[in-house]
């Protein structure tokens, strides 16, 4: 898995939302969080499994929802970040987290109603092999995001350290035939890539953001999103 040991530092993750969800990075983590919550719906009294959870961005949401939530991880030092974040909430009751491997989950066959795996498809070789254990822990949804090709991400990926795995819809749509998903639905976003947004102020941050979605919604350009958010089920 690229970038597994960078991940499991400590000083990534004291420094990870500061880096990358402060400033316009901030427009990103609204919109992922807006997508999360419509793609998962209703969630009072769901058990949830979140994968590779980080600092809990994500697993605090889903609580707070009402959502008995386990954010499962490989990192020791973002589990920790998102063990306090859970505190402070005041939502310790409703979350656990777990570190683990998510190929080789631990936990029994059809123990969630959902599944939420937010930055993590681009990270992995192999994400059959995923699919088909994430399948095998719960019946019902499953939603992740991908980010995409033909896009400005794959301009972007060249100045990453450890790149990214890209996705054209075609892939997505194959990947999950092949690991016994039926897509649900789909929802696209932000043609610029999201490096760009954290390198400046929100307020500048949500002027782009609004030009560009005027471009996406045109028949050209609204074929090339940088990020991809898919709710799928069980087949």
């Amino acid at each position: 898995m690229k970038g597994k040991e960078w991940y499991q530092t400590a000083e990534v993750a004291e420094e990870y939302e500061d880096k990358r969800f402060s400033r316009g990075g901030r427009l990103i983590d609204r919109r992922e969080k807006e997508a999360v919550s419509s793609a998962l719906g209703d969630l009072e009294g769901k058990k949830v499994l979140e994968i590779a959870c980080g600092t809990g961005r994500f697993t605090a949401m889903l609580a707070a929802r009402g959502a008995e939530v386990v954010g499962l991880d490989i990192s020791d030092a973002m589990l920790s970040q998102g063990r306090e974040k859970a505190r402070v909430a005041g939502l310790s009751e409703r979350v656990e987290f777990v570190r683990g491997d998510a190929a080789r989950l631990p936990f029994p066959d059809g123990h969630f109603d959902a599944v939420l795996a937010m930055r993590f498809f681009h990270l992995i070789p192999n994400p059959d092999r995923y699919l088909r254990e994430i399948r095998r822990v719960t019946d019902g949804r499953l939603v992740f995001d991908t980010f995409n090709t033909p896009s400005t991400r794959s301009i972007y990926n060249w100045l990453l350290p450890m790149g990214s795995r890209l996705y054209a819809d075609e892939d997505v749509h194959a990947m999950l035939d092949r690991t016994g998903y039926k897509l649900a639905d789909s929802s696209h976003d932000f043609l610029l890539p999201y490096g760009l947004y954290r390198a400046i102020p929100r307020a500048l941050a949500d002027g782009f953001y609004r030009i560009e979605s005027e471009l996406r919604a045109t028949e050209f350009l609204g074929e090339f999103p940088s990020v991809s958010y898919w709710s799928a089920r069980v087949s």
